[in-house]
């Protein structure tokens, strides 16, 4: 498996995201601003209705902190367009600015969310419906730039690019279609058909638009509210166009190399009770009951309870999605009152059972090796399934320590590189 060399991270979680603010982030991660002039050249001369296109860029300061703004100033000789001569004048520019590969997909694939986003709102064919304020020339721009810059700085080759959820604001705005609540339609279409995690707030205004949270359907590979775990390399802050009181308004971006880890990571759910007033049978019962309803792992403590008594902490390990459940299993069984949910992180090797077959006392016999690897493919451990060897030794009266050697000698011809764990 081919390691990836970066990670990027968007975060747009308290001021939301916008075209022009991902210019601006990715000029100060080192995007080239005189090669984006170039591009906004290309722009103009690619879309029929744009009269003139000039390219502004500036540190500015957000609430006391320094973020690159870019400033798209255009004259548009019509009003509106309609869906097929955008993607047109996207596809045009993305071809006379050099963009292929994921560069171009990224271009094309947001400006056909718009327009599919538009069509539901609207109830017309994505080629017919008629833009207003997506149909500016600075649209086209916004979008073949992002795709530009994320080409030119190298952020779509080898990388994995995750984003926050995205703050949306609130409140009523202004919209060519009249008075609305934020965040627009189009975008709240663009958010539900990409599926894309939306925080409310933290500030009544538009904090997300339908050109910026289309190109994160189209550039992003997966969405988390946590930073991702990396050594950072760049940091890239976008300033918006508005001063909001008490917040900054600047979407960051963070390049980083991933950390080395030869173990995944995967989310569990550890559910904990106290229980003095369940006998053994009715224990060991509800601990079989546990595991065969999806539990990973069961577990009885000896404890000390109140007053002096002996009690038993039951220990179970779950999956998120499964939690519900088993807590409200292990209420109706025991009796308990309450169960403990600890949500956390547990590293685990990759791990498969693959059928290996032996030859023992003159028969031969099919028995289940458990194989686990860490996230490079090395074995690091292989182990017979008890269940199998039991059974297998019963029936043929050889002792189960030498048959787990047996099957083992067997299983490394069949994998290979396999140690006993």
């Amino acid at each position: 498996m081919k390691p990836m060399a970066r990670l990027v991270y968007v975060d747009c979680r308290t001021c939301g995201v916008s075209g022009d603010m991902l210019l601006g982030a990715l000029v100060d991660l080192g995007a080239d601003v005189e090669g984006l002039r170039r591009v906004a050249e290309k722009v103009c001369e690619s879309t029929p209705w744009c009269d003139s296109l000039e390219l502004h860029v500036s540190e500015e300061l957000r609430g006391s902190l320094r973020g690159v703004r870019v400033e798209v100033r255009c004259v548009n000789t019509a009003e509106e367009a309609r869906g097929s001569e955008l993607l047109e004048a996207v596809r045009r520019s993305a071809e006379e600015v050099g963009l292929k590969g994921r560069a171009f997909r990224v271009a094309v694939e947001a400006v056909e969310t718009m327009l599919k986003a538009e069509s539901r709102v609207h109830g017309r064919p994505p080629g017919e419906v008629h833009l207003h304020e997506l149909s500016s020339a600075d649209t086209v721009f916004d979008i073949v730039g992002v795709s530009w810059c994320l080409d030119r700085l190298g952020l779509l080759r080898d990388s994995r690019i995750v984003s926050s959820p995205v703050a949306v604001g609130g409140g009523v705005v202004e919209f060519s279609h009249g008075r609305l609540p934020t965040p627009a339609p189009a975008t709240l279409e663009i958010l539900r058909m990409g599926g894309i995690p939306v925080l409310g707030g933290p500030v009544e205004a538009e904090l997300s638009t339908p050109t910026g949270v289309a190109l994160l359907v189209s550039m992003v590979d997966a969405w988390s509210p946590v930073h991702p775990d990396m050594k950072v390399l760049g940091v890239g802050y976008g300033a918006g166009s508005m001063e909001i009181p008490g917040v900054p308004n600047l979407l960051r971006i963070s390049v980083g190399e991933p950390l080395e880890e030869r173990l995944m990571r995967e989310p569990i759910c550890i559910l904990e009770t106290d229980l003095d007033d369940v006998d053994g049978e009715t224990l060991g019962y509800v601990m079989d009951r546990l595991l065969e309803e999806g539990a990973r792992d069961v577990k009885a403590v000896p404890t000390t309870s109140k007053k002096g008594r002996p009690g038993v902490l039951l220990r179970t390990l779950v999956y998120a999605e499964d939690a519900d459940r088993i807590v409200r299993l292990i209420m109706d069984e025991t009796g308990t009152l309450g169960v403990r949910v600890l949500r956390c992180t547990r590293y685990v090797l990759e791990r498969e059972v693959v059928p290996v077959e032996v030859e023992v006392g003159g028969a031969r016999a099919r028995v289940r090796v458990k194989v686990s690897r860490d996230r490079e493919g090395r074995i690091v451990q292989v182990k017979p399934e008890y269940e199998d060897l039991k059974t297998l030794s019963k029936r043929t009266g050889i002792p189960l320590r030498r048959l787990r050697r047996i099957v083992l000698e067997e299983a490394s011809r069949v994998v290979g590189g396999l140690e006993e764990g």
